[in-house]
């Protein structure tokens, strides 16, 4: 069983008086955050299991509240306020055509004519397309965009060939 903790989303605040947490999802879409059970919940720097008995967005639906099994008071919620909620990688599914970004992080990136960029260091979201962040010598921002900009992804390798020249970044700097 692959260890490795994804951080998914965070706690960020306390809802009624029964125990119910406010959740902010890292996932895309926001309530893809309950497609994954049990949660790790960062507590005293110790990562703890636990199990999402009932769900619902408040008006307006911009934030998920969830109640945690042995969360029962407004004091112990408060005292998750601020802990990261993570999985296990093995809890993701499996897709030969999904890349998570988590795998992206630390590859080597090199465009067709040999030149190595750098390493992806984090992905960048910006509504219309997410964003390599590569850096080596120089700082790139590389579309991350098949076919016009990424041309393969080799995670066995973790090697990402791109469309990419250097010089676009110089004359953008001037």
């Amino acid at each position: 069983m692959n260890q490795d903790k994804l951080i998914i989303g965070r706690i960020n605040g306390v809802y009624g008086i029964k125990g119910w947490v406010k959740v902010y999802s890292h996932t895309d879409p926001v309530g893809n955050i309950l497609n994954y059970q049990p949660w790790l919940v960062k507590r005293q720097g110790q990562w703890v299991e636990m199990q999402v008995i009932e769900t619902h967005a408040p008006q307006g639906g911009k934030a998920i509240v969830a109640h945690l099994k042995g969360i029962d008071s407004r004091e112990l919620a408060r005292e998750l306020m601020g802990s990261d909620i993570a999985v296990t990688r093995d809890q993701f599914p499996e897709d030969e055509d999904v890349f998570y970004w988590i795998d992206l992080i630390g590859c080597d990136v090199k465009n067709q004519q040999g030149e190595q960029l750098g390493q992806v260091t984090e992905l960048v979201e910006t509504g219309a397309h997410d964003v390599l962040r590569v850096k080596g010598e120089r700082s790139h921002l590389i579309p991350f965009v098949f076919e016009n900009y990424i041309l393969d992804v080799d995670l066995e390798h973790r090697q990402i060939l791109v469309n990419w020249q250097p010089e676009a970044l110089e004359e953008d700097d001037q």
